[in-house]
């Protein structure tokens, strides 16, 4: 907690709200025993790009690799792993900022992690690991605590990592268990140094200093015994010190630990914790419910006072409370001793657990942590709480590009019965996942806001709930476009009355009459949601209803004006980082055209190129968009004399068309097309540009090491499904194994890297 790192990225505005103790190594404390050979073997004795130090908790694998930091001359990125890591671009976002601290690194990596809909494996992974390849000067990137990582996208990402690694430079792993690498394929190629327990196993030297560290002066015979019987581990030893400054009996110390968690808890409860005062025990307990710790927060927890001074003791007796900053204000309680004291406080006080935790909720949340208090809700399974704050962090987190850690929020209060009492969640759920390409999810979602309204009579009354679920149903589009324009005309006057105005009406207002046939009336509210829009609004819907004036422009004839509007649409996209959204789709297609008509054809096949990656954002969520993007999709293909690219294109409309009918003048263009596309002859030969959108969706995991079944579960598909699409991306990359279509796919630029 405490101090954050970051600020506004270039073009974007995005805060990246990091926590500068997550990217500082560890403080090394007085009195901790030197690796002295470990390190002379990592600074200087082996050059392996790749470290991985890996053993059970208490072997000192952040003291190894602090220590190496502060020993070796070279600079070092350092970030330390934990749960809120498992949303990529989170996780990505904290290894972009280490490594710019070093050596900038470049707007474009932080423009693709701050983009909601971007892709991880497509974009943001490529990216970075270039930057990290280019640095010019030696650098260790160290991610710590790395067992944390379950997300498949953030350990594929770390695995990318490790071919990116610059000549002289190193990335360390350092977790409980093996880490996300290829570890067989590192092995062979003569890459990976690997550091295990036996390795971290203190030599009886070392043993006895950390004896003498700690005040504690024992015969040889001694320390030899309690080394032996510890088997050298560093935890071990360090507890079986304290028993003995506590005035237990040599007989009873150093237990044959071996390492195992549960013998280390029996140890702790049975010697620590009964050697400590009844007021200290308590403490301990009670504050092992919290994540990380300072006094005020204890003092509110425990309702007490004095909390500040017990922590500061704690720090200066042992070990077993680790610093977070430079200041002493900020704790967190070593994993082995907190497991321990949660398992007691389960034990015996359960029901006190979930009030210790609502307590931190409100101080968090009276302290400006509002993100902290949601996690210590969540843990408290306090439903309206959690939904409360979630309804109050949705947006800073979209604007984060934070859309993982949105959907865990959103999913645990479906879970737990939240939506019933809390439909804004609802709302901005199926609104999100439109907007990121997830059709089936947003309608699932919709589903709940509908049965919220038709059949909760008891519902409280909540106007601004009301009239987002209007605008809801207006983006969605599910009843044709008579119901569409009634929806948002319905959306228009209950903003009204709220006194908001959201440039998103006008632009679905305008969609409502181009859909009715009504182009010229369209124009005036594309011309509305720009205006409104140019005074802060969303950028995609700024670009849109650009994109939109662009094509009934075209539609008069009047190139010029269309080609302004389209560069003012690109424009507004790139100033704002958001290259990579559902918008994009429909800009390239409007500057496609528009360089057709201007002659230059190969700036029109780089733009289509550019419409193929995004395309599968373009879903049956947002159809009329989905469906006009690919009609002037299909009308560049067809002029270019690709009628492989269009005739996929008007499958995928046919598709669009038939889970969403009544899209009115559009199915009427879509109708025209097929009758063009099937008097047009020309080369009908598969090859790239007929990838369909599901294809497209998966090549960018093709090009991670996540093996079938792990993609298929990433995708929500059977293996069957995975493999058949694999096959058939194959065939038209004219590629017969995995990594030759990933580079054909990189050499035709549909992919990064």
């Amino acid at each position: 907690m405490g101090q954050r790192a970051g600020g506004e990225r270039r073009g974007n505005g995005t805060a990246y709200d990091l926590f500068v103790s997550k990217l500082r190594r560890p403080l090394m404390r007085p009195g901790t025993v030197r690796r002295s050979l470990l390190i002379e073997r990592l600074a200087r004795g082996d050059t392996r790009p790749i470290v991985s130090v890996v053993a059970p908790p208490g072997y000192g694998k952040t003291t190894l690799l602090s220590q190496w930091a502060e020993r070796n001359g070279q600079a070092f990125a350092w970030v330390s792993v934990d749960e809120a890591d498992n949303d990529p671009k989170v996780l990505l976002s904290y290894v972009a900022e280490a490594l710019n601290a070093v050596e900038p690194i470049g707007g474009r990596v932080f423009d693709a992690l701050a983009a909601p809909a971007s892709s991880v494996p497509g974009s943001v992974v490529p990216r970075l690991g270039s930057a990290f390849a280019s640095m010019t000067a030696p650098v260790t990137l160290v991610l710590d605590d790395v067992h944390a990582l379950r997300n498949a996208e953030g350990r594929a990402a770390v695995a990318a990592l490790a071919d990116h690694v610059p000549r002289g430079s190193r990335l360390a792993l350092a977790g409980r268990d093996q880490p996300p690498l290829r570890v067989a394929r590192l092995r062979a190629e003569g890459k990976l140094l690997e550091i295990g327990p036996e390795d971290l196993s203190l030599t009886r030297g070392e043993a006895s200093a950390l004896l003498r560290n700690v005040d504690l002066t024992l015969g040889e015979d001694e320390v030899a015994e309690l080394h032996q019987r510890t088997e050298g581990w560093p935890v071990g030893l360090y507890l079986a010190a304290l028993y003995l400054k506590e005035g237990g009996p040599p007989g009873g110390a150093g237990v044959s630990f071996g390492g195992g968690d549960r013998l280390v808890s029996e140890y702790l409860e049975e010697e620590f914790l009964a050697r400590i005062s009844r007021r200290q025990q308590t403490f301990l307990t009670r504050t092992a419910v919290l994540e990380q710790m300072c006094g005020p927060l204890c003092d509110a927890v425990l309702e007490q006072g004095g909390s500040a001074g017990m922590l500061a003791g704690l720090a200066r007796s042992n070990l077993l409370l680790v610093p977070l900053d430079r200041h002493g204000q900020w704790h967190r309680y070593h994993h082995l001793l907190r497991d321990m004291l949660l398992t007691r406080l389960e034990r015996q006080q359960p029901d006190l657990i979930p009030v210790l935790r609502r307590r931190a909720a409100a101080w968090c949340l009276r302290n400006g942590l509002p993100e902290q208090a949601l996690e210590y809700s969540i843990a408290a399974g306090d439903v309206d709480a959690a939904a409360g704050v979630v309804e109050r962090l949705w947006l800073p987190a979209l604007r984060q590009s934070r859309v993982a850690t949105i959907q865990r929020w959103f999913g645990w209060l479906e879970q737990h019965g939240g939506i019933g009492e809390h439909p804004m969640v609802a709302v901005v759920a199926a609104i999100i996942s439109a907007a990121t390409g997830r059709a089936a999810e947003a309608d699932r979602w919709a589903d709940m806001v509908d049965h919220w309204q038709q059949h909760d009579a008891a519902r409280a009354d909540d106007p601004s709930a009301e009239a987002f679920a209007a605008l809801l149903r207006a983006v969605l589009c599910r009843h044709g476009t008579g119901q569409m324009r009634a929806d948002i005309d319905e959306a228009a006057r209950r903003f009204l009355a709220l006194g908001l105005a959201l440039p998103v009406i006008p632009l679905l207002q305008g969609f409502a009459h181009v859909l009715s046939g009504d182009p010229d009336g369209g124009d005036a509210y594309f011309e509305d949601a720009v205006s409104i829009g140019d005074k802060g609004g969303v950028p995609e819907v700024l670009a849109i209803a650009r994109c939109e004036r662009a094509l009934i422009a075209m539609a008069r004839s009047q190139w010029d004006r269309a080609e302004t509007f389209a560069g003012q649409a690109r424009g507004v996209l790139r100033t704002a980082g958001a290259e990579e959204s559902f918008a994009t789709p429909l800009v390239c297609a409007v500057e496609a055209r528009i360089r057709l008509h201007r002659g230059d054809v190969p700036a029109a096949r780089q733009t289509l190129v550019s419409a193929q990656r995004l395309r599968p954002l373009l879903t049956y969520a947002l159809p009329y968009l989905a469906v006009q993007a690919r009609i002037e999709l299909a009308h560049a293909h067809r002029t270019l004399g690709d009628l492989a690219g269009a005739r996929t294109l008007m499958r995928e409309i046919d598709e669009q068309l038939t889970r969403r009918p009544g899209l009115g003048a559009l199915a009427d263009q879509a109708q025209a097309l097929q009758a063009q596309l099937a008097k047009q002859g020309g080369s009908s030969t598969l090859g790239a540009s007929s990838l369909t959108a599901a294809e497209l969706r998966l090549l960018p995991l093709l090009s991670t090491y996540l093996p079938y079944p792990e993609i298929a579960a990433a995708l929500f598909l059977s293996l069957h499904t995975v493999k058949t699409q694999a096959r058939s991306i194959y065939r038209k990359l004219e590629a017969s194994t995995r990594s030759q279509a990933v580079t054909q796919a990189r050499d035709l630029g549909l992919l990064e890297g």
